[in-house]
């Protein structure tokens, strides 16, 4: 299943956040060419921060894709600055919108469709818009449990995104088991649902440290597989991989059940470091294996 594996980590996109992506000196060395490059926004970051992080990276050949949380932007005003410091000062034309995870809305927002509406970002002449999946439920959208109202949050900005003049995908948040992606990706081609899917997987990282991002980012059932591992004491300060996640997605799309599947988006929680390394490996990337080496 080697093979397979290597074949699921190439054309993989990364998750940076400003203070950690300031700890890479050159990301020309560390990842392949053309790697997708998200740039997370942080509640307290500012926004100078987030632009020369942006551009910094841009710079480098990579593509670039802001977070643009709805529930942090205070205004249209505020959503059309943010939008055009980042395509005038970093060379951007790409977003993941999303709703995102603040207690209580900054202002006029409250979910990603609101931002899509504005039509701000096609006027802008944004080229690809990422959307944000939840294959185990997201327990802010659906406090009760369930999947019915984040099934109808995705398909609404799904037939948004039909007619909008831009790349659209879905990415998703990160899991440990594949089972939940094979259900939900069945679910929502029953929707009608058939962008392409970046699932989201968590780089190598201590199983403490998995463990405390997985509970704080409300990551579903899948934390089952890290609660089993944690049952083993000494397995709490060994870092693990998502080696068997991978496997059974390469399993599972070989047998055609994940249709929607395009590439794995790595949330780097151990460090960029740590999952750039992982992926050189497992991936085969010579350059980059190189400068590990030194």
């Amino acid at each position: 299943m080697a093979n397979g594996i290597s074949e699921q980590i190439r054309g993989f996109s990364i998750e940076v956040m400003p203070r950690t992506a300031a700890k890479i000196d050159d990301f020309r060395a560390i990842l392949p060419l053309g790697t997708r490059v998200y740039v997370a926004m942080i509640e307290g970051t500012p926004l100078d921060e987030m632009v020369a992080t942006a551009k910094r990276i841009r710079s480098s050949g990579f593509p670039v894709m802001p977070h643009f949380p709805a529930r942090l932007i205070g205004s249209r005003r505020e959503l059309a600055d943010l939008i055009d410091r980042y395509s005038s000062e970093a060379n951007v034309d790409e977003a993941l919108v999303i709703g995102g995870g603040a207690g209580a809305p900054a202002g006029d927002f409250h979910c990603a469709l609101q931002l899509l509406r504005t039509e701000l970002f096609s006027k802008a002449g944004f080229t690809r818009i990422h959307i944000a999946g939840h294959p185990e439920g997201n327990r802010d959208i659906d406090p009760q449990g369930g999947t019915a109202n984040v099934d109808e949050a995705l398909a609404s900005k799904h037939e948004f995104l039909r007619s909008a003049h831009a790349e659209s995908a879905i990415v998703t948040q990160f899991l440990f088991e594949a089972e939940p992606v094979r259900a939900w990706m069945r679910r929502i081609r029953e929707l009608g649902i058939e962008l392409p899917v970046h699932l989201g997987i968590a780089g190598p990282a201590k199983l403490q440290t998995l463990l405390k991002f997985a509970i704080a980012c409300g990551v579903g059932s899948s934390l089952r597989v890290l609660k089993r591992r944690a049952s083993d004491i000494p397995n709490l300060l060994r870092k693990h991989e998502p080696t068997d996640l991978i496997e059974d997605i390469s399993r599972f799309k070989a047998s055609n059940e994940l249709q929607n599947f395009a590439n794995l988006h790595v949330f780097p929680l151990g460090g960029i470091m740590a999952s750039a390394k992982w992926a050189a490996e497992k991936g085969g990337h010579a350059h980059t294996l190189g400068a590990f080496a030194r």
